[in-house]
């Protein structure tokens, strides 16, 4: 059990000075004393920790492809004159079979580090390499699997592992190509790994869960994926559920000609859907659709950054909004890690499309920096199955340290620090980061900086080789 002063804190009912939190040894805030009111058991003076500065929720990163950190800035070249998704896959693909355990675990403790300076506190880690390349030998079935794990211990960051079903290589379950070998999966052996791996998750405590993602649907076919999403819920009734879909134009052109519905429809017709399903870009979704997943509860994740690096389009934030649809972001492909600049651009966006500003504030929330911070936070909570996303009692102590003497909070009143944080700059004040109770990075270090400076260029190098 730990205590800490919180010099000044945000709580689900607003900004609050002098806060009193008290942490169990698990990492879970057990009371909060937010009026200065009198202790039942009073605490030695010298067991509290005083944090000075301004304490915020951790963000929880919803999606990502920990791999493509190996990778980023590397295709930023015009190679064709249409370059696209399609083009930057190849790419992907290239690196995606290039790379081993050893590497990854690298790459990701690297990125996982990033991630909680940025301002993420835990990740949903949506993983498609499952097993050895042709060029590429190891023993050992699960050892990519085992690299993310050892790498978010290594980080200290909370890890919802969600393994991804990948089966064909377009709708009408089209083969693999060679170069998606290493993504196969069979459904049988899918649900195995997954129940095996929540049996190890609820014997190893918090800061870990396991989830279950299909790739998107033309990677599996529909009575694959309806078959193995009533298996998963067998298994566990509130399993986080990720999918890819309607990211691009020729997705949903690919997936009418085949069935003759677009994919966010074909998807709704399954009546899958539920609040423990997160719905990965959704660029491409006409207003029925966006209502449809609002009425099912489900969450949609965008990765503003990813999208417009890859010419994906525009989500209709203020649309989805109007149908009380639940949102929050993720890194993906790493082109940026960092929570501020996605909510940033989520609201720059819809200022281009509309022309005027502050579109995505509401009566009720004027401050639009406080309104996304806040709801991306708790959405990514319900996204990733963890208890986090607001500091309060019952959910886990990952937070947020700013420097109140940063230049970009100079004179910033409560209620503007977020909008700081979002359209000021003031990202670049996150001094110290909690996760579950420990503080895994102090006055903008972590443990693991020392090491990564030497191992993670060394790993980028060797896959520049080839």
């Amino acid at each position: 059990m730990a205590s800490y002063r919180l010099q000044s804190a945000y709580l689900p009912q607003g900004w609050i000075r002098d806060v009193l939190v008290t942490v169990s040894t698990e990492g879970i805030i057990t009371a909060i004393d937010a009026g200065g009111a009198a202790q039942p058991h009073p605490i030695p003076p010298m067991a509290i920790e005083r944090v000075d500065g301004i304490v915020i929720p951790g963000m929880p990163n919803a999606h990502s492809h920990a791999f493509q950190r190996a990778m980023a800035g590397n295709a930023e070249y015009r190679s064709s004159a249409r370059d696209s998704f399609w083009t930057w896959r190849q790419a992907m693909y290239a690196l995606a079979n290039r790379i081993g355990p050893e590497e990854l675990q690298v790459v990701a403790t690297q990125l996982f580090v990033e991630m909680l300076k940025a301002g993420y506190t835990s990740v949903a880690e949506f993983h498609y390499l499952h097993r050895p390349s042709s060029a590429l030998q190891y023993a050992g079935a699960n050892l990519l699997w085992e690299a993310i794990d050892n790498a978010a211990a290594l980080a200290g960051i909370g890890l919802t592992f969600l393994p991804t079903l990948y089966q064909s290589s377009d709708f009408g379950a089209a083969p693999l190509k060679p170069e998606q070998a290493r993504f196969a999966l069979e459904t049988d052996a899918f649900l195995r790994a997954i129940e095996d791996r929540i049996g190890a998750d609820r014997r190893g405590g918090v800061g870990t869960r396991t989830g279950a993602a299909f790739h998107s649907l033309r990677a599996v076919p529909l009575d694959h994926l309806r078959r193995a999403a009533l298996a998963l819920r067998a298994i566990d009734s509130s399993i986080p559920v990720h999918i890819h879909v309607a990211e691009q134009t020729l997705e949903v052109r690919a997936c009418e000609r085949a069935t003759g519905r677009r994919p966010i429809e074909l998807l709704l017709d399954q009546g899958l859907l539920t609040q423990h399903w997160c719905v990965v870009h959704a660029t491409h979704a006409t207003a029925d659709e966006l209502q449809g997943i609002a009425a099912a509860n489900a969450t949609v994740c965008v990765s503003i950054s990813t999208e417009a690096n890859l010419g994906d389009g525009l989500f209709d934030t203020a649309r989805f909004f109007k149908s009380n649809g639940r949102l929050c972001v993720g890194s993906d492909s790493q082109s940026t890690v960092n929570p501020a600049e996605e909510l940033r651009w989520l609201e720059y966006q819809q200022r281009l499309r509309k022309r005027r500003r502050v579109v995505l504030a509401t009566t009720g929330d004027s401050h639009v920096g406080t309104r996304l911070w806040r709801d991306a936070a708790v959405n990514g909570a319900l996204a990733i199955g963890q208890p986090v996303g607001a500091i309060a009692v019952g959910r886990r102590a990952d937070w947020l340290v700013l420097d109140a003497s940063h230049p970009a909070l100079a004179g910033a009143a409560a209620d503007m620090v977020l909008d700081r944080l979002l359209f000021a700059g003031a990202d670049k004040a996150i001094r110290d980061v909690m996760v579950a109770g420990r503080w895994v990075v102090k006055d903008r270090e972590h443990g693991a900086d020392d090491q990564l400076r030497e191992s993670f260029p060394r790993i980028i190098n060797g896959l520049a080789r080839g």
